[in-house]
């Protein structure tokens, strides 16, 4: 949390590690923020954390692996409170952003998957799905 000290200047106040966790909206609940460090699946600034208690400072950055992408985190701020995505975005800046999905390489593989269907087309006759399993399976007899 940010506070103005008598200077006019802001004092940032360190925040636990599983709270600023949870402040920048990587976990819904603060208590999956505390076993995700407690497991030691978090470093920061290259060494492994396992203490959800530890103190966050400005300037850190934490590495982790969340939903098959790893996340390469700096702290820009401290939160006061859990809020909207647009404020929590400004608690942290992302060092290895996601790359954008493409969309070519979707179209590429339903063309390739011989069971897709277009929407919209319906089910499959007998004559189409007997067409499938002797693709799959050349020698069975359906």
């Amino acid at each position: 949390m940010s506070k103005l000290d008598n200077d006019g200047m802001k004092s940032a106040e360190p925040v636990r590690l599983d709270k600023w966790l949870w402040y920048a909206r990587f976990f819904k609940t603060r208590s999956l923020a505390t076993k995700f460090i407690s497991s030691g699946k978090l470093r920061i600034d290259g060494q492994i954390v396992n203490k959800p208690h530890r103190q966050t400072q400005i300037g850190h950055v934490l590495t982790f692996v969340l939903v098959e992408h790893a996340r390469v985190i700096k702290i820009v701020d401290f939160g006061g409170r859990r809020g909207p995505a647009p404020e929590a975005q400004t608690l942290y800046e992302d060092l290895a952003p996601l790359p954008p999905r493409n969309q070519k390489d979707d179209s590429e593989l339903r063309r390739l998957d011989f069971e897709s269907r277009e929407r919209g087309t319906g089910r499959p006759t007998k004559r189409e799905r007997r067409d499938t399993v002797k693709l799959k399976d050349p020698l069975s007899s359906a």
